[in-house]
């Protein structure tokens, strides 16, 4: 069975715990929320034993999933296996592992597997074998005419109610960003009155300006390769008249941490304890990944090469308007193909 993760909300509570769920996507928000709801109501059943295995690209123990599979629980009627597969792809020896559990699923044991990517290109006889036992949850990315609408439910399911033109306010102002959206609308849950609608100027009047483009969503439209995105928060950057050097440490720090985790990725590494060592937190990995599959190592290295360029010209030390600088290296790494006018100018 295919559902929203949406959906599979909505039906948890109403029928048992299926053996097994398989939870993936490049909406973070989505994903996650869709996970906690299936171990919040594993924990409402009984479950009081939960193994986390996270499945690395190279060397992963399927061997020990395996073994955790058969074995008995111990202390609960009910065990959830927690497995996290942040490219979404298991692998031979994790195909058969997972296909194999759902051909004789233990009665008291619930698999829950999450994934930060995911595509036609993912699926295969594990998923396969997954939907035929429980529910597949897909979250999709919410495209731009389904934004506002997007917006609406998730304001209906926190029990505020608000006027079609204060909806509008709000989507405009968080720009498809499901995270602001819901962390602003987190908030109106507190501030709003029972009973109260909101109207656009009550909006306004509660809601940051959570599309006001900070160094932080600037770097993550680059990291999901949105380049016109980066061009457009840069542009409002230089108007609003903030200087190149109060970027400059975040954009540094973000690059810095691509190339050391493309070096472990390269070596054959274990990429996942290199996440953990740079305070990647689970959310973000998804995109990380997507970032780290445009370019190679010496790529990275060169863009953090030419952000001392981009700093020198800001202090009137190397030719070069500072601005134009920064938004290549930005659009560098959105975009492959923008590489080129860095790789020109070395």
């Amino acid at each position: 069975m295919e559902l929203t993760p949406e959906r599979l909300v909505a039906q948890l509570g109403r029928e048992p715990l299926r053996p097994a769920y398989l939870i993936a996507g490049a909406e973070p928000l989505r994903v996650l929320e869709a996970a906690d709801a299936v171990r919040a109501q594993a924990r409402a059943d009984g479950c009081t034993e939960r193994e986390v295995f996270e499945a690395d690209d190279r060397g992963f123990d399927w061997d020990g999933v395996a073994a955790s599979f058969q074995a008995m629980g111990l202390f609960s009627r009910l065990r959830l296996i927690d497995l996290r597969l942040p490219t979404g792809k298991p692998g031979k020896d994790g195909s058969e592992v997972i296909t194999t559990f759902c051909a004789a699923p233990p009665a008291d044991t619930i698999l829950l597997v999450t994934a930060g990517e995911w595509s036609k290109s993912h699926a295969g006889k594990w998923s396969e074998a997954i939907a035929r036992i429980g529910t597949l949850a897909i979250a999709w990315p919410v495209k731009p005419h389904e934004w506002l609408d997007w917006v609406e439910r998730r304001l209906n399911a926190r029990g505020l109610k608000a006027e079609r033109d204060a909806i509008d306010h709000l989507a405009q102002r968080t720009e498809g960003n499901l995270l602001a959206a819901a962390q602003e609308i987190d908030k109106l849950a507190l501030l709003v009155e029972p009973g109260e609608v909101l109207n656009a100027a009550r909006m306004d009047a509660l809601v940051a300006d959570a599309a006001r483009f900070d160094v932080f969503r600037l770097i993550d439209a680059a990291l999901a390769g949105q380049p016109s995105q980066v061009a457009r928060m840069l542009a409002t950057l230089r108007a609003e008249g903030l200087a190149v050097p109060a970027l400059l440490g975040m954009v540094v720090m973000e690059l810095q941490r691509l190339a050391s985790l493309s070096r472990v990725q390269a070596r054959g590494g274990n990429v996942v304890a290199e996440f953990k060592a740079q305070r990647v937190w689970d959310s973000k990995q998804a995109v990380y990944r997507r970032a780290l599959g445009r370019h190679a190592t010496a790529h990275w290295d060169a863009l953090l090469a030419e952000v001392g360029h981009v700093d020198r010209a800001s202090k009137g030390r190397a030719p070069g308007d500072p601005w134009i600088l920064l938004e290549r290296v930005l659009l560098a790494v959105a975009e492959p193909r923008a590489f080129k006018l860095i790789a020109a100018r070395a």
